[in-house]
């Protein structure tokens, strides 16, 4: 039975933002990365099998006034608070224009849920770009209460200034906390924080240069990000992150100010950067090292799709659609690593 995007929303819109072990709840981002892969036919048979790892959907309790919001800023217990609040943002304006104005308050906590804030906005977003529902606001409702409500800061912020460096080159000069017996088991979120006793590391937002093509240099992001998870025996899941936030962040900005948009790109850049000193074991790789792979595209899909794993999943589609932009053949090989290192996670 083929479902469609509005009716397998119904259906995760009855559970929480968090699954029963505490991870993010990808049900939502997963079946809408299974309708641009072209696979809408796996959408009900994916989420059966994910259900059991669901939660009830949270009841908000203490409604967030639109002056004093920044007071539960963070605060994830007040996570049904804030969807209710911009539930209410939403029937009140056009969802470009909440978009526009929230971004900016939400980007220097991008961190927010090991990134899943702005991956389940992204993925709301374009599903509202192709057409408006109420489901789908209220997906975008999600997005931006989850965001919020788990909205996560790392250390530095933007000087004003800036080392010049295109991603590629920004990279080198991130300092990685640990060697190669480094254990990566734990929660992204707990283990980040680990970057407050690196206080070397508040520099790192400044290295990057995001004043001239920003479709470019999210190219480049992603592109490095995906030779970095080749690359790394451990710390998958994070490295996943490094790649599907970035891409995330593209499906906002033709909605937001260029100032603004430029802004989350570096904070973009920050998460990644993060990811990159916490959990990467091996410097960056060369972008000359990688070989196109023999698979079609259609066989990565089937691949992902076969091993079901919801990181895998949005990886693809995430790896695949940087790819049609940026032609480069990481992106195909990091989609065909992801169903045999990353599989069923």
């Amino acid at each position: 039975m083929t479902v469609t995007i509005d009716e397998a929303l119904d259906i995760i819109h009855r559970t929480g933002p968090d699954l029963v072990n505490g991870n993010s709840n990808h049900g939502p981002m997963v079946a809408e990365a299974l309708y641009t892969l072209g696979r809408p036919g796996s959408v009900l048979p994916w989420i059966e099998g994910y259900k059991n790892r669901f939660q009830d959907r949270p009841q908000p309790h203490t409604p967030i006034s639109p002056r004093g919001w920044q007071e539960a800023l963070g605060d994830r217990g007040r996570g049904a608070d804030w969807v209710a609040f911009f539930d209410r943002q939403l029937a009140e304006a056009p969802w470009q224009a909440v978009l526009q104005g929230w971004v900016p308050h939400l980007a220097p906590g991008l961190m927010a849920a090991a990134t899943h804030g702005l991956i389940r906005t992204g993925h709301a977003v374009r599903s509202l770009a192709a057409g408006e529902t109420p489901q789908r606001l209220h997906e975008l409702a999600e997005g931006l209460g989850y965001w919020a409500a788990c909205y996560q800061v790392l250390p530095g912020q933007p000087s004003g200034g800036h080392s010049g460096h295109s991603p590629r080159e920004a990279v080198q000069s991130v300092g990685r906390v640990h060697s190669g017996d480094f254990d990566p088991r734990g929660a992204i979120v707990q283990q980040l924080k680990g970057l407050d006793e690196h206080r070397e590391f508040a520099t790192a937002i400044d290295l990057v240069d995001t004043a001239g093509d920003l479709s470019r240099y999210v190219s480049e992001l992603t592109e490095t990000f995906a030779g970095i998870y080749l690359a790394n025996p451990t710390g998958l899941i994070a490295f996943v992150h490094a790649v599907t936030a970035p891409s995330a962040l593209r499906l906002l900005t033709p909605y937001l100010t260029d100032a603004d948009a430029r802004l989350a790109a570096r904070y973009a850049w920050q998460a990644c950067a993060g990811i990159y000193a916490w959990y990467s074991t091996t410097p960056p790789p060369s972008p000359s090292s990688f070989t196109p792979p023999a698979e079609a595209l259609e066989t990565l899909i089937d691949r992902a799709v076969a091993a079901g794993g919801a990181h895998t999943i949005k990886f693809t589609e995430a790896c695949l659609r940087e790819y049609a932009l940026n032609p480069q053949p990481v992106y195909l090989l990091a989609a065909r690593d992801a169903a045999e290192r990353v599989g069923r996670v």
